[in-house]
């Protein structure tokens, strides 16, 4: 069984991701430490924040201060979410290395979470990715939506091949694609996979899956099978998209480091400090995290 990487790089997206759909918010002095315990964790990358407009996600309104308080590891990438011009002026003021900027590959879902038509939204995204590129940002561009909409049901690999075309003519240096609903099963993810690596290298594409069915360890191996080692994943298992009704968070990092160093594949983390980062949040938000390595963990102490 398998022909697993012999290196997997986790993008810890927590404390965006994790935190834009939580209602209780987490104070910028938390934030600091928390991302602080994260940096020291050995991943290397993290998403601290997103320079949208405050008013359509306040949990995330102190995303330039964040930027410039968190104390910078230069093994790590620091890297936001950027909707548009204005938000990469405020982003590259507080010190991003690099912007990821995002659409949905569905037309509904891309109006509910943008306020824009899918061709509206190229010629943001175009500015953005030039500009960035020419600060020396690494950019990374999210599609939304890459298997089911909540909207419009199943979204063909054809769709998302336009958009991702879009991007990568755009100057893009990877793809991350996302299962917003958490709604794939690995037969999906073969299929889009297949479309996908025919047009692109896998070390280009970056798997980002939600576990809102419990599918999403089993996709992770699927993507593993093509040979894509680069993940996205929250700690603790935080998160929800706040367009995507019912949708939980991303797949928890510690699950995924479990199945990781259990499979023998390195990926550089201290599952020890990360459990610790996890405990942080967990005590800050005043709720368990989904997370089922992170609550056996717990069982244990």
């Amino acid at each position: 069984m398998g022909h697993w990487p012999g290196f997997v790089q986790i993008k810890e997206v927590g404390p965006r991701d994790g935190l834009q759909n939580e209602k209780k918010l987490v104070a910028t002095p938390d934030k600091v430490n928390w991302i602080n315990m994260l940096s020291d964790s050995g991943v290397k990358e993290i998403e601290f924040s997103s320079f949208v407009n405050p008013k359509w996600i306040p949990a995330l309104s102190d995303a330039h201060e964040l930027g410039k308080k968190i104390k910078r590891n230069p093994d790590v990438r620091y890297s936001a979410l950027v909707p548009n011009m204005k938000g990469l002026e405020l982003a590259l003021e507080s010190g991003i290395d690099g912007a990821s900027v995002f659409m949905s590959a569905s037309e509904t879902h891309n109006k509910k979470n943008i306020n824009k038509t899918i061709a509206e939204t190229y010629p943001v995204l175009e500015e953005v990715v030039k500009e960035a590129k020419k600060s020396g940002k690494h950019v990374t561009g999210y599609v939304s939506t890459v298997f089911d909409c909540p909207y419009e049901g199943r979204i063909s690999p054809e769709q998302v091949i336009q958009v991702c075309d879009r991007l990568i003519d755009f100057g893009v240096d990877d793809i991350s694609l996302g299962d917003t609903i958490g709604s794939a099963v690995p037969l999906q993810v073969e299929q889009l996979l297949e479309a996908v690596l025919a047009r692109y290298p896998k070390e280009k594409i970056i798997m980002h899956f939600h576990n809102t069915r419990g599918m999403a360890i089993a996709n992770i191996m699927t993507s593993m099978q093509y040979g894509i080692s680069r993940f996205d994943s929250s700690i603790g298992g935080l998160g929800g998209c706040p367009y995507a009704p019912g949708a939980a968070g991303n797949v928890a990092t510690n699950d995924v480091l479990y199945l990781m160093h259990g499979l023998g594949i390195k990926t550089g983390v201290d599952e020890k400090k990360l459990q610790e980062a996890a405990l942080f949040i967990q005590n800050k938000l005043g709720k368990p995290l989904p997370s089922k390595s992170l609550a056996y963990a717990v069982s244990q102490q």
